[in-house]
């Protein structure tokens, strides 16, 4: 169980920190795969990919400095975030496939990974 809450948590930090990165070097690509398209506003977008990148090496940081449950704690609370671009891509006319498929159901497997943290 520890093996599976630690490589999940590590994934997910991964994968934000991938997506933020993504925001930074191609944002307009990246704002199309979130499901709202932006073809300007490109510091908006960068924004966002700062603040993914953040969570993804704080999150990191938190696993392999103080353990399972604080990094428990970080999942749980920084699962606001995509259940919140969930309501964003849908208030803006994005896709439901991408808001439910892709931001409610990373925001599940985040609450997921908070859960089995908490377990170890």
């Amino acid at each position: 169980m520890t093996v599976v809450a630690y490589s999940l948590a590590v994934v997910l930090n991964l994968f934000i920190l991938f997506i933020g990165v993504r925001f930074l070097l191609q944002p307009y690509p990246a704002a199309a795969g979130y499901g709202v398209p932006a073809t300007q506003d490109r510091a908006y977008l960068e924004i966002k990919g700062l603040r993914d990148a953040t969570f993804g090496i704080v999150g990191l940081v938190l696993l392999a400095s103080a353990g399972a449950y604080a990094g428990a704690w970080f999942m749980l609370a920084v699962a606001i975030a995509p259940l919140g671009d969930t309501v964003i891509v849908l208030r803006h006319g994005g896709s439901k496939a991408v808001a439910f498929g892709v931001h409610f159901a990373t925001a599940v497997v985040v609450l997921v990974s908070a859960g089995l943290l908490f377990a170890v």
